[in-house]
């Protein structure tokens, strides 16, 4: 097992959800914590809770679509701390609505550009640094999205098998020269995210049957777990496995059952 104390932990998309709630258990674990996202009120009202717990914390305001941004994201935590031990890649929107009904700007490519793109940008600047120490822990927050691809989602959906395809084959890369790589993969949690993500009647009528009760904070707890005890891949909760299963092995099961919802609530 991993003892946390005083590793440095950059966390994208730290000022809410998963993300805030991962710095605050990261910090009571010890660490140093650098908390990045674009609304800097709400990172240094975090970064103000953790220390006046005795936490240590930096709040850098950061648009990872932006690469002069991620660049100063990275760079600033090195010049303080000197390295980086565990990269968090928290950030992440979402749109729910039937595809025709994306805008490209907003739901097509700037979902990708945060949730791809941004993911492979900030894991681009950070790993030299691991590399030049041979160690370093990257745990990347995927979604189960990435392992089943639903209907309603597919822009979301799209983003995240490309952000698992690209943690897979990165893990492959780094792993034998002392790089540790992680996907998480959760299903629906009572997040801020859910919250913005738009409303379908036909989507809020799946999700009432698939209630998994989970907690942004229960999450988190799972996300410095991994950081104690690293593996490749962490589904939550535990029953989303026999539905990635059935996904891979019975691919036409999942396709009768979508096209049936589709066809129903499709207008």
């Amino acid at each position: 097992m991993t003892n946390l104390k005083d590793k440095v932990v950059l966390i994208t998309g730290a000022s809410s959800g998963f993300g805030e709630d991962a710095a605050i258990l990261f910090a009571k674990e010890g660490c140093k914590v650098v908390l990045a996202a674009r609304r800097i009120d709400r990172l240094q009202n975090l970064a103000a809770k953790i220390q006046n717990a005795g936490g240590e914390a930096l709040a850098i305001p950061v648009d990872i679509v932006n690469p002069a941004d991620v660049d100063n994201m990275v760079q600033s935590t090195i010049e303080l701390y000197g390295h980086i031990d565990i990269l968090f890649n928290n950030s992440g929107i979402g749109r729910v609505d039937w595809f025709e009904n994306h805008s490209f700007e907003r739901d097509i490519n700037m979902l990708i550009q945060v949730n791809l793109i941004g993911m492979m940008q900030v894991t681009h600047e950070v790993l030299p640094h691991m590399l030049e120490r041979h160690q370093g822990h990257i745990i990347n927050m995927i979604s189960v999205a990435g392992l089943i691809a639903s209907p309603l989602i597919s822009s979301y959906v799209a983003s995240k098998h490309g952000a698992r395809a690209f943690t897979d084959s990165l893990r492959r890369e780094v792993t034998p020269l002392g790089i540790k790589v992680s996907g998480i993969y959760p299903g629906p949690a009572t997040t801020e995210f859910g919250q913005h993500i738009g409303k379908n009647k036909a989507y809020r009528s799946v999700r009432s049957l698939i209630k998994t009760n989970m907690t942004s904070e229960y999450v988190a707890s799972r996300v410095v777990d991994v950081a104690k005890r690293p593996r490749r891949s962490l589904i939550i909760p535990w029953w989303f496995r026999i539905l990635a299963a059935i996904e891979t092995l019975f691919p036409f099961l999942v396709d009768w059952i979508s096209y049936a919802f589709s066809k129903k609530n499709h207008n």
